[in-house]
Formats: C-alpha cells, structure tokens, sequence
C-alpha cells in the first residue's frame, strides 16, 4: 500500500493537499501559494503570498547567468525537446550559482537554534563570524560580482518582509551578522539578495532543505524566456550559436602526440 498527503484523483474531481483543485485551488492560489502549500501543508496567508510571491520574482531572471546559457545551447542542439533545455538550465543550480539561498537559510536556521538561551542577536552574530573565521569558510549570502557595495534586491526584499509583517529572527539575524562583519573588516561589504532571499524563505517558515527547490521551481520560469528569444531569433543567429561560433573562432589548438 501507498500513501501520499498530496492528491489523487477520480473520474470527476481532482484533490490535492486535501483541497478540491477546481473548486478551492484553480482560480484563487497563485502558482506560488502552491509552493508554499507543498513545503508547508497549508496555503499560505494573503502577506505570505505576496512576499513569496516577490522572492520569486525576484531571483526567476538574472540575464546571461550561466543557467542560461545552458539552457539556450541545450535548445540549440535539440529544440524539439524544450523540457531538456530548462532541466540543463536547472542542472547548474549549486553552492555558486542558485544555491547561497539554500547555505545562508542553513547557517542562520542552525545558529538560532543552537544559540545559547538569552544571547543577544549581536553575540550570536559575532559567534557566526568566529566560526567561519577559524573554519576558513566563506559565509554565504554575502558578496557579488556586479551588485556592489549594495545589492539593490536585498533592501526591496528586507522592505516587503517589514512591510507585510514578515521580518524575523533570521532575517534580523542575518542583518546583524553583515553589521558585525562590516565592523571587523573596516569597510562596505555586500549583503547579497541570495543571502535576503534565503533568510526571508526561513522567516517564513522553509526548511533549509527545501529553499533551493523553491529557487529551481522560479528560475525554471525564467529560462522559458531564454528559450522564447532563441525560437524568435532562429539558430542560424541565436545567441547559442554566436557563442559556439565564438568559442571556435577564438580556440588556439595546440595537439599533443
């Protein structure tokens, strides 16, 4: 025997989550408060939707990201297969690109949790800092190639949570951290939108563990658009195929025997 809590379905109705799809989901859930129905086994409240709603918005496109360009040079190879194009596009989706939500909704989910009862948020802050200090490792959520000093997601994001009553610990959190860490290095570091993104999916209650398939799920909408502009254009000039031709024209082949 099976069982599942998301749906099933008989000849006339449809149920998933316990909701008639018709009649309670179609025409009155966005497509994500069902995100959030699936992570969290309840739709979610009107401030909710919306911020939700926002983060993925917010990080579905970036431009030449190199999630686009997979997906655009996976279509030129097989536009008959679109589904593929959007999964090499997803495949990419790691601790570099796509994935500094998921680690900086971790390390703030874990250091609230382990946090001595009666710490003040800034102690927990400085305790974050000395771990990754002595530990070598980079904190995510903080950093950018092109965004800097200032991410301008972040500060949208950080204003819709206060907005709607959504700003939490672990966004507080996260802010103290990048005021902490600021102080100690003397100087303006950027507190990232992945890093705002990532604390925002925590204050609403996302296990660290699912916060990069909601990343996945909006980013998939984003590269339809890339695929949209390369069936516009026509292989023979799509970018894909200026970028294959670049990349030979500019290729210095030195055999070895």
């Amino acid at each position: 025997m099976y069982t599942t809590h998301i749906g099933a379905s008989k000849p006339d109705s449809i149920n998933i989550y316990g909701y008639d799809l018709c009649t309670e989901i179609i025409g009155h859930a966005s497509l994500a408060d069902l995100v959030f129905l699936g992570a969290q086994r309840r739709l979610p409240t009107t401030n909710e939707s919306k911020l939700l709603n926002a983060l993925m918005v917010g990080i579905a496109e970036h431009g030449f990201t190199p999630s686009a360009l997979a997906t655009r040079l996976t279509w030129l190879g097989a536009p008959e297969a679109t589904q593929a194009a959007v999964a090499a596009g997803l495949l990419g989706a790691g601790s570099v690109y796509l994935g500094a939500m998921e680690l900086t909704a971790r390390f703030l989910q874990e250091a609230l949790a382990n946090a001595p009862e009666g710490q003040s948020r800034e102690e927990t802050a400085a305790g974050v800092l000395d771990a990754h200090e002595t530990s070598g490792d980079k904190l995510p959520g903080f950093g950018h190639p092109v965004h800097r000093p200032r991410d301008p997601r972040t500060a949208r994001y950080f204003e819709l949570a206060e907005e709607y009553g959504l700003l939490g610990e672990h966004a507080l959190l996260l802010q103290a951290v990048h005021v902490e860490m600021e102080r100690r290095k003397g100087r303006m570091i950027t507190l990232n939108g992945a890093g705002a993104f990532g604390a925002c999916l925590a204050d609403m209650g996302f296990d660290w563990r699912l916060v990069r398939a909601v990343v996945t799920a909006a980013r998939a909408v984003g590269l339809v658009g890339h695929i949209a502009e390369e069936s516009a254009n026509g292989t023979h000039i799509s970018t894909a195929q200026a970028l294959v031709m670049h990349v030979g024209h500019h290729t210095d082949y030195q055999p070895q025997r």
